[in-house]
């Protein structure tokens, strides 16, 4: 910093030139005297020539001022000025410690981070020093080690943020091990501003272990996040929350369905000084159960997002009692119970009469999801076969015992009951009313604290059998079931063996009774997410399907995500091994966000870092040069100058000649039409890298030798992977087939000629950008001209990549766009008979790293008017071919050979087939569809068992 401003020399010694400008200023006030035009006379009129001394003249003041301005800022540009300088802190001999902290807070200034860090880089290459980079959100499993600067910058472009909290705290012995072995030179983190105890921790630890003193950059402000979504009673709710206490100001929150449409907006407010402030979704039911996601306009972090479940779900619940309301007390009537326990999270819904045959079509056609019954001891036979039709169809019959069930009950229920009741404690009973024993491990009640102060005096009784243990959910103290349940096609029928009021028993005053109530209420629509039967809670895990990334963007599985335990899903911490995001099935799943409901925003404090540190803010420009705009100012300010002095001396004469016009402008035409430097280096820049078949040496690598090739992402993970896969693909090749390829080599499809290869890759990235006009007909060629191209989104769970469908992710919603402007042939999946599924091995499907997707090719125009061929007939390869199991994660392998990622789910054979896929589709490209000839067909025969 000089004069208060982010500026600072590189020679700064040159600017004491300065002190030299009144002496300039002294010898440029004098100019020659201007010269007469004078006739020469005869000789003779010499003699009367007055001879004068001369005397020179002085300067204008204008012009001792633009010359006094030209050395200046010669003096200041040789010094070397530079605008906003890196801090000098992170200067010095040994390594740059470079931490960077990428953690979800960090998303929103990511490119500032990465801009940052690679200057730094930048810069420790120049002074010889190793870089040591650690991204704390990355956890203890990365290198932690000195490397060179290059190999720093390449790991640099490979990180992302995550979508979790950064644990910092997590990297302390790494660090303190390579303190010990090599002390650092430098330390620099580049902080997301987030604080908190673990980040606290780790402040303090590293001021002890490294002592160096510390750059420390800080963004201005974190990220807004939001927390606690709740369906109320009128509105779909959720809480914003800032950094402390600020200016007053609005903030906009979407609500978005499952394919990603805006349903509604609202807008919360948070006034001057409140950390926190509410956001209402008051819209009817329906549309609130639309509701998949609430996210923050403009805050594209994972905090910035809540994704909704089923559990946020307002049902719709129907309420029947055996009891005429003109009979019971209100107070003491089970339904009273049941409407306060419900109320909170439910619209509830009663019939206008009593009559079952009518109430209970009347409830249904009002598409209730759960239907509770308290005291209904028989059914009649029309409206049970009405009860059972919409069970099986995914509703939830609840049903409270009472007087009379106990003396009647039909068949609608779980289990067998004895006729009759159960009292305890009565004066005919030597029992004691039995308190509540334990929760099942294979219901929705697992995890559930046992209250201490719930005793049942009465119950009706199950007659025990096999199945009992298995459909009892909750059971008292002497092991007799309190609530039992049985699973009716994708419905369920659910029976509590006590009233819905307190007659029988103090349940319906405990919150534990509001808490059965709630989950059972899932049941509705995601039973799928439930342990099945005879499969405990702790047992019973949740696979993950989508998760957040660092944006809050929807991405396919990472290797290190791990399924979550259905009892733990509201209890789990996110983090590396269980991220934010969907876990579950498309048809039944759970959410899983970031922020608790209790989650705060705690900003990181410098002071922990110890005295020394220095502070500093992310700048995307970062430093500036600002010789070469100085020397431009010197060199007009010369011309002007001189421009100056020609008209003074009278040299604008010259002008009004045609000879001295034309050198003028000639002259400044020559000036005008030299290319700056910064223009050509501009043109350098942009000039694209062109590499097309005059480069000789890529050409003849491309075609001396068959090879396999992958279409650069620009993404260094997703291109290392492709690379990988091929090399695996190209190593069974050779070990199973008479083909034996080259390396698999990478294409720029913008730039590079692709008729080399008869088969590109192409992995889907969403983050990429979308290829222009001219890319997309240089592909469209291709493959008219016999190319084939195999896409794959890599996401499997998120969505049929080639029709779209219920969930489309967004590498599927990447594919669509491209392909958009091409025109592509009808595609259908695989069919049995197709000769792809012949063309080496006899394939029925094409497992990647994903099993469960399907592999898209052109539609053969025969499919109708095939006869009983084994093999389908058709006019060519088909040229592109579409598929979202990750074939390239499935193939990839390591130096030593070793698959470099696991299969889902982990299994040898997936992978021996997800080679035998990609050695057909390779068979099937160079080779076309002669398996279809007939010469083929006895064998095929054979082999098929026809």
């Amino acid at each position: 910093m000089m004069f208060g401003l982010p500026l600072a020399f590189t020679a700064p010694f040159v600017l004491a030139a300065l002190v030299a400008l009144p002496a300039i200023w002294w010898l440029l006030r004098f100019t020659p005297p201007r010269p007469k035009e004078v006739a020469f006379p005869p000789t003779r009129l010499l003699l009367d020539v007055e001879k004068q001394e001369e005397t020179p003249s002085r300067s204008p003041w204008w012009l001792t001022l633009l010359r006094l301005l030209m050395a200046a800022a010669l003096i200041i540009a040789l010094a070397g000025p530079i605008w906003r300088p890196l801090a000098e802190a992170t200067r010095g001999d040994g390594p740059l410690w470079l931490l960077v902290d990428n953690g979800w807070t960090a998303a929103p200034d990511w490119e500032a981070h990465l801009i940052t860090a690679e200057r730094l880089i930048d810069q420790a290459e120049e002074d010889g020093r190793p870089v040591l980079l650690a991204a704390t959100g990355d956890g203890p499993g990365q290198q932690v080690l000195p490397t060179s600067a290059a190999k720093a910058r390449e790991r640099l472009r490979a990180l992302e943020p995550r979508s979790w909290a950064a644990t910092p705290d997590e990297l302390q012995p790494a660090l303190r091990q390579a303190a010990n072995e090599t002390p650092p030179g430098s330390i620099t983190w580049l902080q997301d501003g987030l604080g908190g105890d673990a980040v606290n921790r780790f402040a303090e630890g590293l001021s002890q272990f490294a002592d160096t003193p510390a750059t420390l950059y800080m963004p201005d402000a974190l990220p807004l996040g939001l927390k606690d979504a709740r369906n109320d009673a009128d509105a779909l709710t959720a809480t914003v929350i800032r950094e402390g206490a600020g200016n007053a100001r609005n903030v906009t929150v979407q609500a978005l369905d499952l394919k990603g449409l805006v349903i509604a907006e609202a807008t919360a407010s948070l006034g001057a000084g409140d950390p926190q402030a509410d956001v209402r979704f008051e819209l009817p039911v329906e549309l609130r159960n639309e509701i998949a996601r609430l996210q923050i306009s403009g805050q594209d972090t994972a905090g910035s997002v809540q994704l909704i479940d089923e559990r946020w779900r307002r049902r719709t619940v129907g309420l029947i009692s055996g009891e005429a309301p003109a009979r019971a007390q209100p107070l003491l009537a089970p339904l009273y119970y049941l409407r306060r326990a419900l109320t909170p999270f439910a619209d509830l819904r009663e019939p206008r009469t009593l009559d079952l045959t009518t109430a209970v079509p009347d409830l249904i056609a009002q598409n209730i999801s759960v239907l509770l019954m308290a005291d209904i001891g028989n059914v009649p036979p029309e409206t049970s076969d009405a009860l059972r039709r919409w069970v099986g169809a995914g509703g939830v019959l609840v049903r409270f015992a009472g007087p009379h069930m106990a003396a009647r009950s039909d068949d609608l229920i779980p289990v067998d009951l004895r006729s009759g009741g159960r009292a305890l404690g009565g004066s005919l009973s030597w029992e004691q009313p039995q308190p509540l024993g334990s929760f099942s491990e294979n219901g929705p009640f697992a995890g559930l604290p046992v209250p201490e102060d719930v005793a049942v005096s009465r119950q009706v009784l199950a007659e025990p059998d096999a199945t009992l243990p298995d459909k009892t959910w909750a059971s008292l103290a002497d092991g007799t079931p309190l609530v039992t349940a049985m699973a009716l096609d994708r419905g369920w029928i659910v029976l509590f063996h006590v009233t819905g009021d307190t007659s029988w028993s103090n349940l319906p005053l405990s919150g534990t009774f509001v808490e059965m109530l709630r989950r059972i209420l899932s049941f509705s629509v995601a039973t799928a997410s439930t342990p099945a039967q005879g499969e405990t809670a702790d047992k019973a895990t949740l696979a993950p399907m989508r998760l957040l990334d660092g944006h809050g963007r929807f991405s396919s599985p990472t290797i290190t995500a791990k399924p979550v335990a259905v009892a733990d899903i509201d209890k789990t911490e996110p983090g590396r091994e269980h991220p934010p995001g969907l876990y579950g099935a498309d048809d039944a799943f759970r959410a899983l966000n970031l922020l608790k409901p209790d989650a705060g925003l705690v900003p990181f404090d410098p002071d922990r870092l110890g005295a020394g540190v220095t502070v500093e803010s992310y700048n995307r420009a970062g430093p500036l040069d600002l010789r070469a705009g100085l020397f431009v100012i010197v060199f007009l300010l010369l011309v002007a100058d001189a421009l100056a002095v020609l008209v003074l001396g009278g040299g604008w004469r010259l002008l009004q000649r045609p000879t001295g016009m034309t050198a003028a402008l000639l002259a400044g035409l020559l000036v005008a039409g030299l290319p700056s430097d910064s223009h050509a280096q501009s043109q350098a820049s942009t000039a694209p890298r062109e590499r097309t078949v005059r480069d000789e040496q890529w050409a003849l690598e491309a075609t001396l030798k068959t090879r396999l090739a992958y279409v650069i992402t620009g993404n260094p993970a997703i291109d290392e992977t492709s690379r990988a896969g091929l090399l695996g693909l190209s190593y069974y090749l050779g070990s199973r087939t008479a083909l034996e390829p080259g390396e698999p080599m990478g294409v720029q499809v913008e730039t590079d000629e692709l008729s080399f290869f008869p088969l590109l890759y192409w992995p889907i990235d969403e983050a990429s950008p979308t290829p222009d006009e001219q890319t997309m007909a240089r592909i469209d060629a291709y493959m008219r001209s016999g190319g084939s191209i195999l896409f794959d989104t890599r996401d499997q769970m998120g969505g049929n990549a080639a029709t779209g469908g219920y969930g489309a992710s967004p590498a599927t919603l990447k594919l669509r766009e491209m392909l958009s402007s091409l025109d592509i042939p009808t595609l259908e999946p695989v069919p049995s008979d197709h000769v792809l599924t012949k063309a080496f091995y006899l394939m029925e499907t094409f497992p990647g790293r994903w099993n469960s997707g399907d592999l898209w090719v052109e539609a053969s125009p025969d499919a109708e008017t095939m006869s009983d061929r084994p093999v389908r007939g058709g006019d060519g390869v088909s040229p592109i071919l579409i598929t979202s199991n990750d074939f390239a994660g499935a193939w990839a392998i390591d130096e030593t050979g070793a698959p470099l990622y696991p299969t889902v789910p982990p299994d040898m054979t997936q992978r021996e087939l997800a080679f035998r896929s990609g050695v057909n589709i390779v068979m099937y490209t160079l080779t076309g569809n002669y398996k279809a000839d007939q010469v083929h067909v006895p064998a095929l025969l054979e082999r098929l068992g026809q």
